[in-house]
């Protein structure tokens, strides 16, 4: 197929705008400053202009809250993405409080990790390294009881489920084309997507939201490896399954723009629909490691904060680089990315680690996301543009909709 053809065909189809946040802990203040500043720009919430809301870990944080209803206005996001700011600024320090523990991790990483066996020291390293109740406490307050059919619009919230004896939506059920896949998806733990999709088209009966709160999904999709202990919840599922236990662990360990795409939005769209995805980063922090340096971690050290995580980074990037040609690819132009590297040994660079609450640290993330939306400011205004649009053409058709259930209704009075 030419194309000049293949171009006019997607031009003609019904764009669907997927907003990917992206995980990374606090520099989750990174994409909620650019969701402010575009909110600021258009006069709109996000929630009014984005069709699909996804992404892992602090990403799902922002998502979720932006999909919150008003309690006094249900068809109305609860928040703003500049609340989100400010609950970034507000709760950072009481959810990654100083780490003591951070440099005697080093000293023991020196020696080797052999005298991580004496008992007091297990402790240190035995249930993550920050007590989740913070974190717990700040997700209750912003969320309360909403649970995820409530949220305004699609919502896709990833987590990685430890226990392969219950297996999530999708797996290992009686349509399953081949035994083999049968087998394959029963056996281990599983990447999961909780989705309330809305996207109203021949594919919503797909849609098979499960009945879960948004504090459960979210807590499960922020905990990550290392940081945090597993979330265990429940999630009542509307087939034969039943309510299930999990344990989950962060969404970030498998999920990303890509993956996010051809596991959990591709199939839920229409022959008539074409998506257009935004991916709001915070930060590039995927460093080359030498492998001298890789062979002195040991086995503790490659997962420790203190080496700047080397594995876990590792596991956060290795499926996006696998699928970026085919994703780049099949996207092209409807593809937009806002990130940029941290890795640089200038003195306004933020942290690239995810728990440095400190002001000084919240003050350089806050001019990185400046000096990022001033990069791309050009391509800032398009998106704005493309959002607003996507939001009026919405608004058209659902008042056209109406007047012909009015028109309808007249004539079946008469």
């Amino acid at each position: 197929m030419p194309v000049t053809q293949k171009n006019s065909e997607s031009e003609q189809k019904e764009p669907v705008i997927a907003l990917f946040n992206y995980g990374g802990g606090l520099r989750g203040l990174i994409p909620a400053r650019i969701m402010a500043r575009i909110e600021r720009k258009t006069g709109l919430r996000m929630s009014e202009m984005v069709d699909i809301f996804c992404g892992p870990s602090t990403g799902a944080i922002l998502n979720t809250a932006l999909n919150v209803p008003h309690p006094d206005h249900p068809h109305r996001a609860k928040y703003r993405a500049r609340h989100l700011v400010r609950f970034y600024e507000r709760e950072g320090a009481n959810i990654f409080p100083p780490d003591r523990f951070r440099e005697l991790r080093g000293l023991l990483h020196d020696f080797n990790n052999r005298l991580t066996k004496i008992s007091q020291l297990q402790s240190v390293f035995k249930h993550g390294h920050y007590d989740p109740t913070h974190l717990s406490k700040a997700l209750r307050a912003l969320y309360g009881h909403t649970k995820l059919a409530d949220s305004l619009k699609s919502l896709v919230i990833p987590f990685y489920s430890l226990d392969g004896m219950n297996t999530p939506d999708g797996y290992g059920d009686h349509h399953s084309p081949t035994r083999a896949m049968q087998h394959y998806a029963r056996e281990g733990g599983h990447a999961v997507w909780l989705r309330n999709m809305k996207l109203h088209n021949s594919e919503h009966k797909m849609n098979h939201t499960p009945h879960i709160s948004l504090y459960d999904a979210v807590m499960a999709s922020c905990a990550a490896p290392t940081y945090f202990p597993c979330h265990h919840f429940d999630i009542g599922w509307p087939d034969e399954r039943g309510t299930k236990e999990y344990a989950g662990i962060d969404g970030n360990i498998f999920d990303n723009p890509a993956t996010s795409y051809y596991g959990a939005i591709q199939k839920q769209l229409a022959p008539h629909q074409k998506l257009i995805m935004i991916g709001l980063g915070t930060g590039y922090t995927n460093r080359s490691i030498q492998k001298e340096k890789w062979n002195k971690y040991g086995s503790l050290g490659v997962v420790d904060p203190v080496n700047d995580l080397p594995l876990i980074n590792i596991f956060f990037h290795a499926s996006e680089s696998a699928l970026s040609h085919s994703f780049l690819h099949e996207l092209g132009d409807d593809l937009h990315i806002f990130n940029k590297s941290m890795l640089n040994d200038h003195p306004d660079t933020p942290n690239i680690r995810i728990d440095d609450g400190t002001p000084e640290n919240f003050k350089k993330l806050r001019n990185f996301a400046e000096n990022l939306m001033e990069e791309y400011s050009q391509e800032l205004d398009k998106i704005c543009d493309i959002l607003v649009n996507n939001r009026d053409k919405k608004q058209s058709s659902d008042k056209a909709s109406e007047q012909k259930l009015h028109f309808f209704s007249f004539f079946k009075k008469r």
